[in-house]
């Protein structure tokens, strides 16, 4: 994180609230909150963590200002994340290691949300040009210390939905954050000569949200970023964003003097992706499944079993062949049962699966819904046959992997 990071636990009277409750969200609906407290200011325990974000519940919307070289429009700001911050001045981080995703633009694609992935692509950007990697560590990051997020939230939840939940609520507070019109409305605008002072920074951007302040970012005398402070009421995915101050301001600016370089002729240092360097690559989805193959199951860090005919996992005794056939950008699987998808959460195989799956690969892992997580219940025994689960939910971690045949 840069050195500014910091968090705030006071809404101010008359503060602005913003997406309220009523949002679509994708797939299983989040969990029904009645009268929700305000992250950050309860005064006992709060037990229901779908209702309530902790211990991060400081939301923190951040945004980029990239010249060197320059990042998104010339005339917007760009996306940098959504944070959850405790309410201490301190902040968690990767706290989900089984929901680390290395495919967040086949995630967004399989549930449909083209025109979310079109606006990322254009609004948060990576600075190097690898916007998937950036977003990947966003979530990795960020998003999975998000209370309100977790899978057990949502009813029927469908695996990785989560994900496309937090780009898209993030998504949704970047577009009700106009930084350089409110800027530009006050007359501050990008020049190589011009130089402003935190006052009238803080003063343009308060004239929008009247009563509170926002963290300022500088790098060598120059402003990069602006960090927006939201307290929430209920989920962030349905609850009320009400904005509050940064709790001791940690701003990186001087209190005059300030550059707001253009991003075309800028000389400013750019930007990091958070952890203050680069973030590390992580593998793009693989090529699908094709032919007939099986698929065998490894946990632990080695082949145990294989997938049956039905969809569930056994150890003993002969594995069934699958056939792969290409889908759009993925593929079907079928098995000597029938058609397979995955079923209440569970891959199966059969008269019981209506609409094929539309599975996709990450490095010869079987995905669902962009996400190369399995789970059971227990480790399979034997002949004993045990359900496999989209996700990592259950207490058995799996991968499954493709053997063409």
């Amino acid at each position: 994180m840069p050195s500014i990071r910091t968090l705030s636990k006071l809404a101010v009277g008359g503060a602005q609230v913003l997406l309220g409750g009523g949002q679509t969200v994708l797939g299983g609906t989040p969990a029904t909150c009645s009268n929700p407290q305000l992250s950050c200011h309860n005064t006992t325990i709060v037990q229901d963590l779908c209702c309530f974000n902790a211990p991060g519940g400081q939301l923190l919307q951040t945004q980029f200002w990239d010249t060197a070289p320059a990042t998104g429009p010339d005339d917007s700001w760009t996306i940098h994340g959504l944070w959850p911050d405790r309410c201490d001045g301190t902040y968690d981080a990767n706290c989900d290691s089984s929901r680390v995703y290395s495919n967040i633009t086949a995630i967004i694609k399989s549930f449909g949300k083209t025109d979310l992935l079109s606006y990322m692509s254009t609004y948060w950007k990576d600075y190097n040009g690898d916007d998937e990697t950036f977003w990947e560590h966003e979530w990795s990051k960020h998003g999975t210390c998000i209370s309100t997020l977790d899978p057990e939230c949502y009813s029927d939840h469908k695996p990785t939905e989560e994900v496309v939940d937090f780009f898209q609520k993030t998504v949704d507070l970047f577009k009700s954050l106009p930084s350089y019109e409110w800027l530009a409305a006050a007359g501050i605008t990008p020049s190589t000569t011009k130089t402003y002072t935190t006052a009238q920074i803080q003063a343009a951007l308060s004239a929008k949200r009247p009563g509170v302040t926002v963290t300022l970012g500088c790098k060598s005398g120059a402003l990069n970023e602006i960090w927006y402070h939201y307290d929430v009421r209920g989920s962030i995915q349905t609850g009320e964003f009400v904005a509050a101050d940064p709790d001791g301001t940690k701003s990186t600016c001087a209190a005059s003097g300030i550059k707001y370089l253009p991003k075309s002729g800028g000389g400013s240092t750019p930007t990091t992706t958070g952890s203050g360097s680069t973030p590390t690559s992580t593998s793009a989805p693989g090529t699908p499944f094709s032919g007939k193959g099986y698929l065998n199951v490894n946990t632990g860090g080695a082949k145990k079993g294989c997938i049956i005919s039905a969809g569930t996992w056994y150890t003993s005794g002969t594995c069934a062949t699958f056939t792969a056939a290409t889908s759009g950008g993925g593929f079907t699987l079928t098995s000597s049962k029938g058609k397979c998808g995955v079923v209440s959460g569970a891959f199966t195989c059969g008269s019981s699966v209506s609409t094929a799956t539309a599975f996709t690969s990450s490095d010869g892992k079987l995905a669902a819904g962009g996400n190369a997580a399995w789970s059971a219940d227990k480790v399979a025994s034997g002949s004993t046959q045990q359900a496999v689960y989209a996700g990592a939910d259950h207490s058995a971690a799996l991968e499954i992997v493709w053997q063409s045949v």
